[in-house]
């Protein structure tokens, strides 16, 4: 098997080479089949990145729109934040469930989010813990092929990758990662799934809040419309896209408006809070999110003088949060839920002397200071205005790519 990987990696693989093992570790494990679930099953799959709560905010956006979310969700690991990690950070939340449980969740409240059972795509456990041995992570069709054998064999039709570009990213440049979203929209496209992929920003992390309970608290004030713009703004794209791609709106204003109405109307929170009951977590907690999980230290990163913030460097940030113990270095370990970071400056934003730049939320002081040290280091200034980053790179259907 090291072999065939290192033959792969260095003679590269043809697109169809890669469709044709990606099936093959697709179906080397479980193949879950939701044909028993009303509806057009919509996935959205992020390549990962800091701050990413996308599927806390825009999964209970789309059931509440009627359009059945079927997730399954891994663990954080490394600088990147794992959905399941952020949702136990409210007490009682389970997102463990047999099949036959999870869709009829699904059926019955139109969304389930559950983890990755043991056997999906077992082949691809195995070829990765030998690639990260024989230093062949790094290869095109093999990360494209470990992605998709697992969202195939989780059962959804309708899946959109949210493949994520910049500092913060596992594709650190736009070509790198539109060659990866044009591969796993033509494996899914192979494989009879309708697949598209938009590229979007992680030069800085998404939204404010990095960190486990942080971060449901930010993705609740979205869902109650008063949440950081461009995690709102994405959520909004992804979810217009998905609800065409699943039929169920003629034009993409009204996908935009059917998603935009759920949350003026209250819908999408209410239907977050019945999800979370749903599987068992306590439902104060999402009603007064002042209860999740709160650090014992604040620790704050002032402003010397009157300056813009030029950028901040994703990745620095996750290693932050790293150091604070919102993640885990290994995949067994444990995650403090209730540290992280919080930046009230993001690019573009005017900072004045003596403002709060960024905040940490640590339980351990030493690990505080360490990580303030970090925090202030992944920060650049700039004396003129700046233009932010574009959030929104590109879009790839089986159709073709647009850049934007």
């Amino acid at each position: 098997a090291s072999a065939l990987l290192m033959s792969i990696y260095f003679q590269k693989m043809t697109d169809l080479e890669t469709v044709y093992l990606t099936e093959a570790m697709m179906n080397s494990g479980d193949v879950i089949d939701l044909s028993t679930i009303k509806g057009i099953v919509a996935d959205k799959h992020s390549t990962g990145g800091v701050g990413d709560k996308t599927t806390l905010v825009l999964a209970p956006m789309l059931a509440s729109c009627g359009i059945p979310v079927a997730k399954m969700s891994g663990r954080g690991l490394g600088h990147t934040g794992g959905t399941i990690d952020k949702l136990e950070s409210i007490k009682g939340f389970s997102a463990d469930m047999k099949e036959e449980q999870f869709i009829k969740n699904v059926n019955e409240i139109k969304i389930a989010i559950a983890g990755q059972t043991g056997n999906l795509s077992p082949a691809d456990k195995k070829m990765y813990a030998l690639r990260d041995v024989t230093g062949t992570v790094d290869n095109i069709s093999l990360i494209a092929g470990s992605i998709m054998s697992k969202k195939l064999a989780a059962g959804s039709q309708a899946i959109l990758l949210d493949v994520k570009v910049g500092s913060g990213a596992f594709m650190k440049t736009e070509e790198d990662a539109f060659s990866l979203a044009r591969l796993m929209v033509k494996i899914g496209t192979e494989m009879g799934r309708n697949t598209e992929a938009i590229i979007t920003d992680m030069e800085q992390p998404l939204g404010r809040a990095v960190g486990n309970a942080l971060e449901v608290k930010e993705a609740i004030l979205t869902l109650n419309g008063k949440g950081p713009d461009d995690l709102y703004q994405l959520c909004i794209t992804l979810g217009s896209e998905l609800i065409m791609m699943t039929g169920n709106a003629e034009t993409r204003q009204d996908a935009i408006d059917m998603l935009q109405n759920s949350v003026n109307d209250g819908r999408a929170f209410k239907k977050f809070a019945q999800f979370i009951q749903t599987q068992g977590g306590d439902i104060n907690k999402v009603m007064d999110p002042e209860l999740l999980p709160k650090a014992a230290y604040v620790l704050e990163l002032k402003s010397a003088g009157t300056k813009y913030v030029k950028s901040i460097d994703a990745l620095g940030i996750g290693n932050c949060a790293l150091i604070l113990g919102a993640g885990r270095e290994k995949k067994d370990a444990a995650v403090d839920l209730s540290v992280g970071i919080y930046l009230n400056k993001k690019v573009g934003e005017k900072v004045f002397p003596d403002e709060i730049i960024a905040t940490i939320h640590t339980n351990d002081l030493a690990k505080g200071e360490e990580a303030l040290k970090k925090l202030s280091d992944s920060y650049c200034f700039s004396d003129e205005e700046v233009t932010k980053n574009r959030l929104i790179h590109g879009l790839v259907t089986k159709d073709g790519v647009k850049v934007y």
